[in-house]
């Protein structure tokens, strides 16, 4: 059963890590040409990859959260249970955010927008709730980060 529990833990931080990466990567080089992103050249800049990314996210976020599950169950007698149930509430939150708020703007990028002030607008507001979303992936990757360093700790103690 341990191999089975590092395991799942080792899933789910390869999880997290690449909603962290791909995050950061969306802030550092996506976010910086959005302002020249006009109705003619934003649709093959944004609307596949964005597109491409939910359909994985999505069954990615599934398995993060009954690694979650998993990890929530091999701690709850132990102190160290927060540490999942920490994140399992940041990735509930990061996917509420992105059901709620943020697919209604990718929606209405794949639709098409011919108005530059409405492209800028909608994508001003895309980056600002993902700057959230990626500030709510960014805890998910700390919080193992902390979990993993605090165990290691204690095991060499």
């Amino acid at each position: 059963m341990k191999t089975v529990y590092v395991l799942n833990k080792a899933l789910l931080f390869a999880c997290v890590s690449m909603y962290f990466g791909t995050g950061w990567s969306l802030v550092l080089f996506t976010f910086p040409i959005a302002p020249k992103l006009t109705p003619d050249n934003y649709y093959n800049q944004f609307v596949p990859q964005v597109t491409a990314a939910t359909h994985f996210f999505t069954y990615m976020t599934m398995v993060m959260m009954v690694c979650c599950a998993i990890f929530i169950i091999e701690k709850w007698r132990s102190r160290d249970k927060w540490y999942p149930i920490v994140v399992l509430v940041l990735v509930i939150g990061a996917t509420l955010l992105t059901i709620y708020f943020i697919l209604d703007y990718n929606e209405r990028m794949a639709e098409g927008i011919t108005d530059p002030i409405e492209l800028n607008t909608v994508l001003d507001k895309w980056m600002f709730l993902n700057i959230i979303r990626v500030s709510l992936w960014t805890l998910q990757w700390l919080t193992l980060m902390l979990y993993f360093s605090v165990a290691l700790k204690r095991q060499r103690a």
